[in-house]
């Protein structure tokens, strides 16, 4: 038991003490534009249609008023960055896109990069197909020493991956879930065979849960690495106690429109003090 819940507190100690998310700090001026980059999460898939993106409905820069997003927000307080909203997430991305993404942002000058990366890394076939844990932060930091030096005075905020073992535990029992993750063969490093309690597949979805763990620990150490310039949500949304009720119907994976709100209100307030300028 106590090495199981080594790896909680470890993940705990480097949010709280990286200073991303939890540092004072004085205001800064809204962006006049923003992007977002990532997977299948920051791009809305399957938030409002069978199997397709749904960028309106993305955490990040989504413009449906329901989510009230990062980008409703931000245009809440100053008008200036109404339509400069930009969405590059990719769904079945992995930390091998990023750099990509990260290139083509540059391009557009933002003001303002969010990143949720790395459900992909650890939803495989296998264990043997995850990301490797360094491999995974060297990405991250060549990703963001590239945003840091493309554009100069740019804020990141890097979302934490969500609890994988949690989607288990909320949908194991529903048989619809069962036969999507079945059939669709979705995250099967951690959704095969999910009514099993041998001790095979315990033990197999819990060295799931702690590799995302330590994604979670290596964003959060890549991100402080940039000072102030870089936010964390603490590992908030990894720690987020979502139900069925904020899950996709349409594959019992990808956050619904009620499960990117509360993306939205789970990471804005554990970002930057931006400046109201109304």
């Amino acid at each position: 038991m106590i090495s199981h819940l080594t790896p909680v507190v470890a993940a705990v100690v480097v949010f709280a003490g990286s200073g991303t998310a939890q540092a004072a700090s004085s205001r800064v001026p809204v962006p006049g534009t923003m992007v977002a980059l990532g997977d299948s999460i920051s791009a809305g898939y399957n938030g409002c249609g069978w199997y397709v993106a749904c960028t309106s409905r993305s955490w990040s820069t989504g413009d449906h008023a329901p989510v009230d997003s990062h980008y409703r927000r931000l245009l809440r307080l100053d008008g200036g960055i109404r339509g400069h909203n930009t969405n590059l997430a990719a769904p079945g991305a992995t930390s091998a896109g990023l750099m990509a993404q990260v290139r083509r942002a540059i391009e557009l000058k933002p003001g303002y990069v969010t990143i949720l990366i790395g459900a992909q890394d650890a939803c495989v076939r296998t264990e043997r197909e995850m990301t490797p844990v360094e491999t995974y932060r060297r990405r991250l930091d060549d990703a963001l020493a590239a945003l840091r030096d493309g554009v100069p005075g740019v804020r990141v905020f890097v979302a934490s991956i969500p609890d994988l073992r949690r989607l288990w535990q909320v949908g194991k029992g529903n048989g619809f879930a069962r036969a999507f993750w079945a059939v669709g063969r979705i995250c099967q490093t951690m959704l095969a065979r999910p009514t099993s309690v041998k001790r095979a597949d315990v033990e197999r979805r819990d060295r799931v849960r702690e590799r995302v763990m330590a994604y979670n620990r290596e964003a959060a150490e890549a991100c402080a690495a940039l000072g102030e310039a870089c936010r964390t949500d603490g590992g908030a949304v990894f720690g987020f106690r979502f139900t069925l009720d904020h899950i996709s119907g349409w594959d019992y994976f990808h956050p619904n429109a009620d499960g990117q709100r509360a993306l939205a209100r789970l990471t804005f307030p554990r970002g930057f003090d931006w400046a109201d300028t109304r």
